[in-house]
């Protein structure tokens, strides 16, 4: 459902309507606590800065900061013509305070990160205003841009000196085909990543006690292949244990509940799977043969649906463009991280992109959501990913080396929002990042390899950093012309091309990658003598980091 001009419509709730409403008189409202006064966006059920129960929806100026900006040249919407400006816009009585929101009225080179804007809405419907801001005629200078935070310092200490990642092993692995537009019932690409996992850690069905998946059933978009209740009525294993959400430390997080699961006694083997088919889902929707639904906007959508933000690519180039204002830097180093994962994935049959490119030719792509182009974005393709969790000490019987757990990082210590909180890096990167190194005593210096999540070239960067690969703002001098993250380079990133050229396999690609690695079966692109690597997943809020080894 669209508005008059073809925005989509948000689903107001009972919490939100007001916010929604707001504009019939001309006034933006934002939830303000009467305790302590802070400004918080959305509406909270309680100020999350002093657990205030009295908070209001109270009228404030309008005007505001641009703190993060990305021109969309995407057409994501059939009613929404690119370009359009979408921007983070912090308020004048709050800088914690945005809204993700779209600047109109200006050419989009005019828009830049510390533009003064004020507030200008749009009915959509009886009951919607839509908040969209202006640069502001009478702004002299640039506004306010909030610093980073230092998450670092909230970072806990172990709980218990006993680690439940000494009490599992990592025994089997297992691919179903992986490809663009196969156009195969994911479930049985499922069954096929099950099969070779199983018979890959010397197992039989019957030896399998738990399953473990991401993100479960009740998920669109060619992301699932139904969940556990799905894959049991086919496998029939009569697990003891079974977990399926999208909750987690991110994809990865699924294979840290099996471990929880193993470490506590409940389960000796679980199979963990991840299965998308994305590509396919999207040719479906092209051909008119899937409708795409076209309700009012709700969830995480509400806020940026009407804004035709609608992808991550939008959501995490505005990151981007905050982390370039603040560090310096520019494209070239993103374009170093794209050009590294399709050389890589020259050596890797599986990888569906494999043709080698430059960085003029990264250059020279069409442009999808400033600054990323067509090569900073993942490759969305057909395929299943399976692992098997065991206790250690079953380890000895497998036919394969096995891959043992050093430690997660799980903490979340950022504000679970992809605009409210972190801006310079991906959103929760850097708390699970911080929190794998208090459970080891192995740093940074002493990974082999890194398989680094990128849905986008930025989220490899973000990674790089959060770990302390190399200091904030730092990735550019450490990556280079991208010889420092080759195969023989001080630290090997996606061996076998990660999203970015291999395929979107939405975390488990690394995994499996990962423990390629360390059991020395990556051919054509082995990391010499590889003995530990760390591998992360999630593409936003949650996500999650572990470090394994051989």
């Amino acid at each position: 459902m669209t508005s008059a001009s073809g925005r989509p419509l948000p689903q107001p709730t009972l919490r939100s309507a007001e916010f929604w409403a707001s504009g019939a008189d001309g006034k933006l409202r934002i939830a303000k606590c009467q305790a302590c006064g802070r400004f918080t966006n959305p509406r909270p059920a309680m100020c999350p800065h002093c657990r205030s129960r009295d908070v209001i929806m109270t009228p404030v100026s309008g005007r505001g900061t641009v703190v993060a900006v990305t021109v969309n040249e995407q057409q994501w919407l059939p009613t929404m013509k690119p370009p359009y400006v979408i921007a983070i816009v912090a308020l004048e009585e709050d800088s914690a305070a945005r809204l993700t929101t779209d600047i109109v009225g200006c050419e989009a080179d005019a828009v830049h990160i510390g533009a003064r804007v004020r507030v200008v809405f749009e009915q959509g419907a009886d009951d919607i205003w839509i908040p969209l801001f202006e640069l502001d005629p009478d702004a002299t200078v640039p506004g306010p841009i909030p610093e980073p935070e230092d998450v670092a310092t909230r970072v806990r200490p172990m709980a218990s000196p006993r680690k439940f990642e000494a009490d599992v092993a990592i025994t089997g692995i297992g691919q179903s085909r992986v490809g663009r537009r196969l156009m195969v019932d994911p479930l049985s690409l499922t069954v096929d990543a099950c099969e070779a996992a199983i018979a890959d850690a010397g197992l039989s069905f019957a030896d399998i006690d738990g399953l473990a998946t991401y993100p479960g059933g009740a998920i669109g978009g060619g992301l699932t292949e139904g969940g556990t209740m799905a894959v049991e009525e086919v496998l029939r294993i009569r697990p003891t244990w079974v977990s399926g959400g999208n909750e987690f430390p991110g994809q990865n997080g699924s294979i840290m509940a099996a471990m929880l699961a193993v470490s506590s006694g409940l389960c000796r083997h679980v199979l963990c799977y991840r299965t998308v088919w994305e590509s396919s889902h999207a040719a479906l929707v092209r051909d008119g043969r899937w409708e795409a639904s076209s309700a009012r906007a709700t969830a995480m959508l509400e806020h940026r649906a009407p804004y035709g933000a609608m992808s991550p690519a939008n959501w995490i180039a505005l990151c981007a463009s905050n982390y370039f204002h603040t560090y310096g830097g520019d494209r070239k180093t993103l374009g170093a991280i794209a050009v590294n994962a399709r050389t890589h994935a020259a050596a890797n049959p599986e990888a569906v992109y494999r043709d080698p490119i430059t960085l003029d030719d990264y250059f020279a792509a069409r442009m999808v959501s400033s600054p990323f182009g067509l090569y900073d974005c993942d490759v969305p393709v057909d395929g299943a990913v399976a692992v098997i969790v065991s206790a250690a000490e079953t380890a000895v019987d497998r036919p394969h080396p096995a891959v043992f757990v050093e430690a997660v990082g799980t903490q979340i210590t950022e504000t679970l929002s992809w605009d409210q909180g972190t801006l310079t890096h991906l959103p929760q990167s850097l708390g699970p990042s911080a929190h794998l190194w208090t459970r080891t005593d192995f740093r940074p210096d002493d990974v082999d390899v890194a398989l680094l999540y990128d849905g986008f070239t930025f989220n490899a960067l973000s990674w790089l950093e959060a770990l302390g690969f190399c200091e904030f703002g730092g990735a550019g001098d450490f990556i280079g012309d991208g010889a420092a993250i080759a195969l023989g380079g001080r630290l090997p990133v996606n061996p076998h091309g990660g999203q970015l050229s291999a395929g979107r396999l939405h975390g488990y690609g690394f995994f499996r990658e990962a423990v390629l690695q360390l059991r020395h079966q990556a051919v054509g692109r082995q990391v010499a003598d590889a003995r530990l690597a760390v591998v992360t997943a999630g593409g936003g809020v949650p996500s999650g980091a572990l470090l394994l080894r051989s």
